[in-house]
């Protein structure tokens, strides 16, 4: 008997242990076809991106990080400005994106690569016009800028080279049905599977800044941040700080809205006090404001007829 207890629990714990590598490996896999994922579901879109130029790049080794709009759920979008990052060495930046999907736009975070990868086909300006990256590439450990597309002083970098690119002025700032509706290429899927790494602690501390700055929020600026874009992360203030020229489209407020994006137990603690029965306090209170109402209500006609 207890021979037989012993063989249907190693029996179980088996299949628990292949359940879990299974679950595992099918995480692995779906995590590298995707890059990063979805991080954010939120059921508003994002604004149009805003209308900025570059600042100088400081120096070499930095890669332009364009801007783009993150979410906070106490105060809804807020714009991370556009900056300059010393890159790791061989590694291009793929921008993260936002894209919708089953009724709700879903965040897609942005890594570092050998490649430039799927970025949404958004056109985030500054070489990246929807599909790779224009700016400028790794020859060897340095990296040389396209001056087309880069704003570069030569005296302090002269890794460059100058080639044509084409700039279209779409400011559409996600994927999907209504926005830019395009699929990875075999190529881009092929890019998404490479080694990644996640954006550094500068980007991820440059983000944190903003999301702390009541300025950059859409309620605030209408899509048109005073803020648009800094000569490194987390530089707000000084010289090289470019204000946002113009808002990329119409901006509509849907403050409103983000009450569709209240948690559960939000919902849950509103279905409550609106259900919950009045105290004999709030009685008495009602009925004070109604006398309260009547009385002034009289008065109001008896000043009619005089």
């Amino acid at each position: 008997m207890k021979r037989s207890v012993r063989k249907l629990v190693s029996a179980f714990v088996l299949s628990i242990l292949m359940l879990t590598v299974s679950v595992l490996s099918f995480t692995t896999e779906s995590a590298a076809q995707i890059g990063i994922g979805v991080g954010i579901s939120v059921r508003i879109g994002p604004p149009a991106l805003p209308v900025y130029a570059q600042p100088v790049c400081p120096g070499p080794g930095y890669l332009w990080t364009p801007g783009y709009w993150a979410w906070n759920d106490d105060g809804g979008y807020y714009w991370v400005p556009g900056t300059w990052v010393v890159a790791p060495v061989g590694m291009l930046w793929t921008p993260g994106y936002w894209g919708f999907a089953g009724g709700v736009y879903g965040w897609h975070a942005g890594y570092w690569g050998p490649h430039v990868g799927f970025y949404g086909g958004i056109n985030y300006g500054f070489g990246y016009g929807g599909v790779g990256f224009a700016g400028g590439e790794w020859r060897g450990g340095g990296f040389f800028y396209n001056r087309a597309v880069m704003n570069v002083n030569v005296v302090n970098v002269t890794n460059v080279y100058s080639r044509t690119v084409v700039v279209n002025n779409v400011h559409t700032s996600f994927n999907g049905p209504g926005g830019i509706d395009v699929r990875p290429t075999a190529q881009e899927e092929a890019y998404s599977r490479e080694p990644h790494r996640a954006a550094l602690p500068g980007q991820t501390e440059h983000e944190h800044a903003a999301s702390q700055n009541r300025a950059l929020f859409a309620s605030e600026n209408h899509g048109r941040p005073a803020i648009a874009a800094t000569g490194k992360p987390g530089e707000f203030n000084g010289p090289r700080v470019v204000r946002a020229s113009a808002a990329g489209g119409n901006f509509n407020d849907r403050a409103a809205e983000r009450s569709e994006n209240r948690s559960a137990a939000d919902r849950e603690q509103s279905a409550s006090r609106e259900n919950a029965k009045p105290s004999q306090q709030e009685k008495q209170a009602q009925k004070n404001n109604q006398k309260q109402a009547k009385a002034e209500a009289k008065r109001s006609g008896n000043d009619e007829h005089r």
